[in-house]
């Protein structure tokens, strides 16, 4: 079965003044597109190789391609406009998604802290994450190298850092961006993974 793009569940100017909407369109209909398309010819080849060697020559194109879509898909549902534009971008209302960062990092402020200067410490390219900790059920702050996706954890919230996500309007200045991004995360749907992640029932 061919994977297909996802519709972003937004406008491509809904995440302004945080995310341009020039790099919306090129992240989204580009960069994405291509991860689609490229695993799309990976399992192709893989269900037509008739060796081993074959087959494992396949494996890092499936599994770049094969993250990046993943990744990109979750980190589109990921945002939403911000709470200045009408949105609910940014708000992190009570509940068990706002008690659980407290009791992992004792705030909102503070996570995003330690998350950015996590997700700002990787060298290249590669993903942050805020996940849930199957063994313990915690929120804990993780780094992917690359596309790879988050296999230890449970995603909850994961941010691009890769330059095509944020160099057009921030240059080479992460930290910009990863200041920026907090105000379009969309908790709603970070509440709603925490809760599957750790009572296996969904919102």
């Amino acid at each position: 079965m061919s994977h297909t793009l996802p519709p972003l569940p937004y406008e491509y100017d809904a995440l302004e003044p945080y995310i341009s909407v020039e790099i919306m369109k090129l992240h989204h209909t580009k960069h994405h597109q291509t991860y689609v398309n490229s695993l799309n010819l990976a399992e192709a080849a893989y269900a037509k190789a008739n060796t081993p060697k074959e087959r494992i020559a396949l494996q890092a194109a499936l599994k770049f391609n094969g993250g990046g879509h993943i990744n990109h898909s979750l980190f589109w549902q990921n945002m939403a406009a911000s709470s200045e534009k009408g949105g609910i971008g940014g708000v992190l209302k009570d509940g068990p998604l706002k008690e659980a960062i407290i009791a992992s990092f004792g705030s909102l402020d503070n996570l995003q802290k330690e998350f950015n200067t996590t997700t700002a410490g990787i060298q290249g390219s590669g993903w942050g994450w805020l996940g849930v900790n199957p063994s313990t059920k915690r929120l804990e702050i993780v780094t992917t190298a690359n596309q790879d996706p988050l296999l230890t954890h449970a995603p909850v919230i994961g941010v691009d850092i890769w330059e095509h996500a944020f160099y057009l309007q921030y240059k080479n200045v992460k930290a910009d961006y990863l200041n920026a991004i907090w105000h379009v995360i969309n908790f709603e749907e970070a509440q709603k993974r925490f809760v599957e992640a750790t009572t296996g029932s969904k919102l």
